[in-house]
């Protein structure tokens, strides 16, 4: 069968850096760190206070008082990055078949503070038996952000939320493209959300020594690809990307950003955290993305890296690319938005897929910050290009963004500039 092409047509965004999509490219661009001092709950006996927090949200800005009672904050993130996408898209217009417009949204945890808050509620409570929130399981469920995304929209096409932790987001706009492209839905609204700065979050990633601890200085403990780096900073947000099935869109005069080239999936089988120390897994997920989209290594132009800063992910990453594009890896650009963004954990692909689309339609690539000089790791190769610390203008064709994520799951997306 002929495979449909698809496109990119709605970009929504709430994150640490920006409230809306145009602010968090803008604010990538400038370099930003979203990283500050915890203001979620009172971290003063853990390990890490710091997180990159989304700022200056108020719910009550965007849900009345009953619709706040059924939703988990991850789902009010993803509410809003959606509904953005959808308006940016005009894809709630008339004429729109809705029995062919889909939700694939992803949560690598899902409704963690309503766990949180019930568990609390039940201990203090266990003498009078148990009581539970009729709320408490919609909420937490980390499918429930694409269920509350297609009620509020009538959207009745394929419908469900992807769970492979880091990767999750990645996960879903592959799946998004694989379901356009075989033409069981016209446009799906793809994308991810977590709310995870929470005292579960925190202390739990704290135990396994994966969060960065440098409290005196926030703004820089992110720092991927720096010998110094000692952890991932945490955070929380949504992003949501309009993918609509070419002919759809040129039909209802929509704005096109860019075309999916491809997507690939693959696991590490490994390790129940930490990534193949040769990138095997990584390796294997981009040499899959590339032969899907029917391209050549030298076809990439820039990298948006998993980069998370993590002291052994950054190195494996880094070798698996050498290993993939060869020479042609030292003329690509790479950089990680997550040393600006932090750690979304099962929003971070939907995230970094946005920003490389916008990299695309303005051909620059954002920085990796926080490096200073002398400050290499001897494992890591600088004569790859990390773009550290300033954006860098250059002519983008392509671009291709990595996730990886804990239980070795790994995706990866290909967005290519859209032509006639």
């Amino acid at each position: 069968m002929e495979l449909k092409r698809v496109v990119v047509t709605g970009l929504g965004a709430l994150t640490p850096i920006g409230n809306d999509a145009k602010t968090t490219w803008e604010n990538a661009l400038k370099g930003v760190s979203g990283a500050g001092p915890i203001t979620h709950f009172d971290c003063s006996q853990f390990k890490t206070q710091f997180a990159c927090e989304v700022k200056n949200f108020n719910p009550a800005d965007h849900f009345d008082r009953k619709k706040m009672r059924q939703l988990d904050l991850y789902a009010m993130y993803a509410l809003v990055a959606a509904d953005e996408a959808i308006g940016d898209a005009g894809l709630d217009s008339e004429g729109v078949d809705k029995n062919r417009v889909g939700v694939i949204f992803a949560a690598g945890i899902g409704g963690l503070h309503t766990f949180e808050e019930e568990a609390g509620y039940y201990a203090q409570h266990v003498e009078q038996g148990p009581k539970y929130n009729p709320f408490f399981i919609p909420k937490m469920i980390a499918d429930i952000a694409a269920g509350h995304i297609s009620i509020n929209h009538e959207f009745r096409g394929p419908n469900f939320g992807t769970v492979s932790a880091c990767a999750s987001s990645n996960n879903a706009l592959v799946d998004a493209f694989n379901y356009i492209r075989l033409g069981y839905a016209d446009a799906i609204v793809a994308g991810g959300a977590e709310a995870a700065v929470f005292p579960a979050g925190v202390g739990g990633f704290n135990s396994m020594r994966a969060l960065s601890t440098r409290n005196e200085d926030p703004a820089t403990a992110s720092r991927p690809f720096s010998g110094s780096r000692d952890g991932f900073v945490i955070g929380e947000g949504a992003a949501a990307l309009v993918l609509e099935e070419y002919e759809h869109a040129k039909a209802r005069g929509a704005h096109i950003y860019a075309e999916v080239a491809g997507g690939g999936l693959s696991a590490d089988a490994y390790h129940i955290t930490a990534t193949h120390p040769d990138g095997l897994g990584a390796c294997l997920v981009m040499e899959n993305a590339l032969r899907d989209a029917g391209m050549k290594p030298e076809d990439i132009d820039y990298i948006n890296l998993h980069g998370t800063s993590t002291p052994v992910g950054d190195i494996s990453e880094a070798k698996a690319i050498k290993q993939v594009f060869g020479d042609h890896a030292y003329k690509m650009n790479l950089s990680s938005t997550k040393s600006m963004t932090g750690h979304l954990l099962g929003a971070a692909g939907a995230l970094e897929a946005l920003l490389s689309v916008r990299a695309l339609t303005d051909d620059i690539v954002p920085p990796t910050i926080n490096h200073e000089e002398g400050d290499e790791d001897p494992e890591v190769d600088y004569n790859l290009n990390f773009t550290f610390n300033e954006a860098q203008k250059r002519p983008i064709n392509a671009v291709l963004s990595n996730t990886f994520g804990f239980g070795g799951h790994n995706a990866c997306l290909i967005l290519k500039k859209f032509k006639e």
